[in-house]
């Protein structure tokens, strides 16, 4: 099944030049970009991004800590299609907390906090990504950082043997 997904490249992959690594699992994966760009968010979309509900799961302070991280830097935004989009960029991106992701994948291999070291220092846990959790998710995140004109549709080399 054919879907979108959105991913960001948060401020520390940015500013560790991580950009070219990153996007480059994606397409090996055989992951289509159809939108990007860099944007430097502030606090009112950022609260957009990270809205009350992460609140209610996380608690207020991760939330905190999350809209002053996306803050931080620019971010490279991506909206990705292929098959089973959602899951296999969740599956490349690793767990959220970068300390168990699994080497090989982007949080395993370029972030290494725990959660408990960041709730310790009272920092947001730098995991260099974010990745749409579930449909739902990536059509209203999609929506929120691309408009219709920044989405492209085109045909790669896959598609031709699909």
């Amino acid at each position: 099944m054919q879907e979108r997904t959105l991913v960001l490249i948060k401020p520390e992959g940015v500013q560790r030049h991580l950009v070219g690594k990153i996007i480059s699992r994606f397409e090996d994966a055989g992951l289509k970009i159809v939108g990007m760009k860099q944007v430097w968010v502030d606090k009112e979309f950022a609260k957009k991004h990270y809205t009350e509900d992460i609140a209610e799961r996380r608690g207020e302070k991760v939330r905190e800590q999350l809209l002053n991280y996306i803050i931080e830097g620019p971010v490279i935004a991506i909206a990705l299609e292929g098959v089973n989009a959602i899951e296999n960029v969740r599956k490349i991106v690793g767990g959220t907390e970068p300390k168990s992701a699994p080497p090989g994948t982007i949080r395993g291999d370029f972030a290494h906090v725990s959660f408990a070291y960041a709730d310790a220092k009272n920092i947001p846990v730098k995991n260099i990504i974010h990745a749409s959790s579930d449909e739902k998710d990536a059509k209203h995140e999609i929506k929120l950082w691309f408009n219709e004109k920044e989405l492209h549709s085109y045909k790669t080399i896959q598609d031709f043997f699909m």
